[in-house]
């Protein structure tokens, strides 16, 4: 995995102190809230509800065990002895004191992490397959373009304060882990007929009030263009984006009113002013960053195990767990072991800091000592061996990791609603826990099939319910909450925007109501048709009739 160059440390650590004293300066009263507020977000620290957030980046979801131990001493010296892990692979403190936060910018500082760029109008953190590297449906490692897409906008200079934030995604993988579609840039990396690497690059996706699935501006920019194609696309942004209303400002708004060809052409004529400047990526950079990415040190073993097998045959409950929550590796003998963070009952994304230290332990014996962070909110593994996926699961198990529930409905992505955001209108965690306890029988879910649930606590979509097969957005109708359902959301590679079903559900009701869509696509489904393809072969109709029944 990367590890900081000597410019890195000089940045984070330098800007530790900056800010170490501009929270000095505040706490004196120097510092008027309006002052400070710019300062704060440029370091990751919000305002919340209740007390203040910091967002630390985890760079496309990957970390060490040692990274993960640091986050576990921050969650029990400065917070309340828990993270939360999001959708953009970051994770969230939600109570630091604002003493406190240059101490725990130092901490992190020491393992190589930092919050820059989690907030402000500025490119945020960088996403990626949480597979890449070891999916056996990939062309490259897609983190090797990550990283070097965070080198080049990390301070750029022309970047800093955008018209809104920017939100840019990689994938290398047939099957789109990354949800590329629905960021400000999204970057699908192919091979031409001569074997040459390019990119697919789609700008204007996005969820919040105006939601889009990125159209594809250019089908296969050359690997050495990667950073000028992307350059030219924020220059276009930058100096036409609305800057007057914060809610037209993202660049969605700007390709829906300029139209995609002309967009396009802006584009591609900003593009070819730049292209054959110093933004061209040398080969030398590319397999330096590439570097930082190899494989590790395998064992040659063979690609079956009899240990594993053996398990498999006499633990029924493990082998449903492999069955769901293992994928195929591209090494033999190795496989890929997802760790749920949605336990029924539980917060989904949340760890405590006793959790962390056991996965870190967990990471060092059973996957060369990384672990990744997905944007579902859920920890991988990626290195495990299948003669240790039976100890692996065995302490996960301890944990209360050990849910089998990949892409199953109680696999549910929210957002920390109105519990902590001052921004959010309606809770999102207790219909989210709700919903856990109601679908918690396996067996049934295992019958319903693939069927994501996504969950937002406001118009800003943060959980993604957009692009959920059942989305559900919190919504607040004279101080009380009501909860508003989308079907037909996809984030692979077929995208698609969830359609509004009707009118919004009652607290007391929304539940019922997801349990009415399930029994409607259970009795329309043909085969083992996944609720999505149900959906787009029936529509809307079916179900909105049996919701809207007795009202």
């Amino acid at each position: 995995m990367y590890r900081y160059d000597e410019f890195d440390h000089v940045v984070v650590t330098e800007r530790v102190e900056q800010f170490r004293n501009q929270v000095t300066r505040r706490l004196k009263g120097e510092l008027s809230t309006d002052e400070f507020r710019p300062l704060r977000l440029m370091n990751g620290l919000y305002a919340q509800l209740h007390a203040y957030m910091l967002r630390v980046a985890i760079p496309y979801g990957t970390l060490s065990s040692r990274q993960v131990r640091m986050l576990a001493h921050i969650a029990r010296k400065y917070d309340k002895g828990y993270g939360h892990f999001t959708t953009r692979q970051n994770i969230q403190y939600n109570w630091p004191k604002l003493l406190d936060v240059p101490d725990i910018l130092a901490d992190l500082a020491s393992v190589e992490m930092h919050a820059i760029q989690t907030s402000g109008n500025c490119i945020r953190n960088v996403t990626s397959d949480q597979y890449a590297g070891v999916s056996a449906d990939e062309i490259v490692d897609s983190r090797v373009y990550a990283e070097i897409l965070r080198q080049w906008s990390t301070f750029h200079p022309e970047f800093t304060f955008l018209p809104r934030k920017f939100k840019i995604a990689v994938t290398a993988a047939a099957d789109d882990r990354a949800a590329v579609r629905f960021h400000d840039i999204g970057v699908i990396v192919h091979k031409n007929d001569k074997g040459e690497i390019g990119f697919e690059v789609m700008a204007g996706g996005g969820m919040g009030r105006t939601p889009a699935v990125a159209p594809t501006l250019n089908k296969f920019v050359p690997e050495a263009d990667l950073l000028s194609y992307c350059e030219a696309i924020l220059r276009v942004y930058n100096m036409l984006g609305r800057r007057d209303n914060m809610f037209k400002a993202r660049i969605k708004i700007l390709v829906m009113a300029t139209g995609v060809e002309n967009f396009t052409k802006l584009v591609e004529d900003e593009f070819a002013q730049i292209c054959d400047t110093a933004l061209k990526l040398p080969d030398d950079e590319i397999a330096r960053i590439r570097a930082y990415f190899a494989p590790p040190a395998y064992e040659g073993l063979a690609a079956n195990s009899k240990a594993f097998d053996a398990q498999m045959l006499k633990d029924k409950a493990f082998a449903t767990w492999v069955e769901i929550n293992v994928a195929a590796h591209k090494q033999a003998g190795y496989a890929i072991a997802t760790a749920s963070l949605k336990p029924i009952g539980g917060v989904p994304g949340d760890c405590t800091a006793e959790q962390m230290d056991v996965i870190a332990d967990l990471t060092d014996q059973y996957s060369l000592g990384e672990v990744r962070v997905t944007h579902e909110q859920n920890l991988v593994f990626p290195y495990v061996r299948k003669s240790d996926l039976f100890a692996l699961w065995q302490g996960l198990v301890r944990l209360g990791l050990d849910n089998p529930n990949l892409d199953m409905i109680t696999d549910i992505i929210a957002c920390p609603g109105l519990d902590y955001c001052g921004l959010a209108t309606a809770r999102s965690i207790p219909v989210a826990q709700r919903l856990g306890e109601r679908f918690q029988d396996l067996k049934r879910q295992r019958d319903i099939g693939e069927l994501r649930l996504n969950i937002s606590g406001c118009i800003n979509a943060c959980g993604h319910h957009h692009a959920g097969n059942i989305g559900i957005l919190g919504v607040d109708k004279q101080n009380q909450e009501f909860y508003q359902v989308t079907l037909g959301g996809h984030d692979g590679a077929d995208a698609s925007i969830g359609e509004i079903v009707g009118p919004s559900f009652a607290s007391d009701r929304i539940i019922d109501a997801v349990e009415t869509i399930v029994d409607v696509y259970i009795a329309q489904r043909q085969g083992k048709e996944r609720f999505i393809d149900t959906y787009r072969r029936v529509g809307v109709k079916p179900f909105k009739e049996k919701l809207y029944a007795a009202h």
